[in-house]
């Protein structure tokens, strides 16, 4: 299946290729697009060719924060016919459920959780298409969309308590401390915000709930998009889920609002299992963390859901043929601290990060 989005996914990609010195035209036919998809927000188009035209575009341009200014200026109203929902619903959790219940009318490729840690939450974003994790120009503009979207109900002041990237810090901050304010964790096991409980909660003054009615009708009056597969579905949830410690298959049920043997049911019609879904995630986390030195053998165990490095070993060797200690060997990115920028790479796993 090819997971598809919203070409308003590119809003703004011209203004800003054009700001760091690039031909929008030339970039979106490079990537095989027809550059009448950035007058077309509704057009679906595949979520590995956007991700693949905004690295391109980083790669080219020399700019490292590509994906991070183009979500700057994003607004509620790139959504789309959803936005008129979402801006009349009666707090910022409220909202995250709709766009839960409507996912696969914004971005099918998109992951969101919300964990609850007393007086803090922890906003889990995770983009994955054709069963790859997307990478980092992807995820920074997700995780700055969800920024901007906070800043539009709370006030453009408005600063979370931190900001996390799975992938190491660029060699220029400037953009990200602009936008998300100076405390910022990169090499992190999850991309997403950390902020008070509170503020999830806190009324929305522009909350309408005769117009949210209306709008609810107004999209279901609406042409759907193909839904997404219980598969792709459940593998997003498993990569939201595997670092917490919480991918087992209530909890993947739980997270998909559906009822466990309801799950087991569509998996089976789709001729797949979740062991099999939960292996295939472990593998691709393996390989998004295990070249990174910054991360201990055990940390990358404790993210792939093993308490015991032992166990973890056994299952990797099986899986890969080779202990994870000699693979790194053999594959590792870089030496301890040659990654991000000082104190912002040495990090605590995110259990860590919420008080």
């Amino acid at each position: 299946m090819t997971v598809l989005v919203r070409a308003a996914a590119l809003s703004n990609y011209g203004q800003v290729a054009r700001q760091v010195g690039l031909d929008p035209t030339k970039m979106l036919r490079r990537a095989k697009l027809d550059p009448a998809v950035l007058k077309n927000p509704d057009l679906r188009i595949p979520a590995v060719v956007v991700a693949a035209l905004l690295e391109d575009s980083a790669a080219q341009s020399g700019c490292a924060s590509f994906g991070l200014r183009m979500a700057e200026t994003r607004q509620l109203s790139d959504l789309g016919a959803i936005s008129l929902l979402l801006k009349h619903q009666g707090t910022l959790r409220e909202i995250f459920a709709m766009m839960a219940r409507y996912r696969h009318w914004l971005n099918e490729a998109l992951a969101m959780h919300i964990e609850d840690f007393k007086d803090l939450v922890v906003i889990r974003e995770e983009l994955v298409s054709e069963g790859e994790p997307l990478a980092r120009q992807s995820n920074e503009l997700a995780v700055g969309t969800i920024l901007r979207m906070f800043r539009a109900l709370l006030g453009d002041r408005w600063q979370p308590d931190s900001v996390h990237f799975i992938h190491s810090a660029p060699p220029d901050l400037s953009v990200h401390r602009r936008l998300f304010g100076p405390n910022l964790h990169f090499a992190n096991d999850f991309n997403g915000i950390v902020c008070p409980a509170a503020d999830l909660d806190r009324p929305n003054p522009a909350a309408d709930s005769v117009m949210a009615a209306y709008a609810q009708q107004f999209l279901e009056t609406l042409p759907k998009s193909e839904p997404g597969t219980t598969t792709l579905d459940t593998r997003k949830a498993i990569y939201l889920l595997l670092p917490s410690g919480k991918a087992s298959i209530e909890q993947v049920a739980r997270n998909l609002g559906i009822h466990l043997r309801t799950l087991q049911r569509q998996l089976d019609a789709e001729n797949v299992s979740f062991s099999d879904l939960l292996n295939d995630v472990r593998h691709d986390l393996a390989i998004r963390y295990l070249p990174n030195r910054q991360y201990s053998l055990l940390q990358v165990a404790e993210i792939l859901g093993y308490s015991q490095l032992s166990s973890f070993t056994r299952w990797f060797s099986l899986e890969f043929g080779i202990s994870p200690s000699r693979w790194r060997a053999v594959n590792a990115e870089a030496k301890p601290g040659t990654q991000g920028k000082g104190e912002l790479t040495n990090v605590k796993p995110p259990r860590a990060a919420v008080r």
